[in-house]
């Protein structure tokens, strides 16, 4: 069964010449001139610089990250024996990194420390840290927990924070 049909006026006679408006066409949000189109070539630039740059930092920092898994790997370890030689000669083989050969290979002793105490702003190692790190070469002695527990921080701290030369 199907609906009657409709007469031809239906609904409201008022609407019968009714027009739709037709609305206008969306505005673009493309740059319509030539300035725009420079500033975003220009923004662009600077944001791909930038994320290089951080990269490339990320990249040569390599090795404080290494050296800082292995610092806690000593600290992990808790081996009191060693562990004064073993932080000197990871600290050494950062520096060599960080340095040049030259200036760092032949330093020993409190020559050594001191070298370490002024590649930061801040020194990190005490007068009593220094002396280990300054004798671990020559002394097997063990060393207590406490002491050793502020040593592999004074460590850290140098390894974090020294001044590498190549950065600049």
């Amino acid at each position: 069964m199907s609906a009657p049909p409709l007469p031809e006026a239906f609904g409201n006679y008022a609407l019968g010449d009714f027009v739709e408006v037709v609305s206008p066409a969306a505005i673009s949000w493309w740059p319509q001139t030539a300035g725009w189109a420079w500033l975003g070539a220009i923004l662009t630039g600077l944001v791909a610089y930038r994320a290089w740059r951080a990269l490339h930092r990320w990249y040569r920092n390599r090795y404080r990250r290494e050296a800082v898994a292995r610092l806690e790997r000593l600290a992990a370890a808790a081996n009191a024996d060693n562990l004064v030689a073993d932080i000197n000669r990871l600290l050494k083989l950062t520096a060599l990194v960080a340095y040049s050969r030259e200036q760092v290979a032949r330093l020993s002793g409190e020559e050594w420390v001191s070298f370490l105490n002024r590649c930061c702003l801040a020194p990190p190692f005490s007068p009593d840290q220094a002396e280990l790190l300054a004798l671990a070469g020559y002394t097997s002695r063990a060393i207590e927990g406490d002491t050793g527990r502020q040593l592999l921080t004074a460590s850290l701290a140098w390894v974090r924070e020294h001044e590498n030369p190549r950065d600049a």
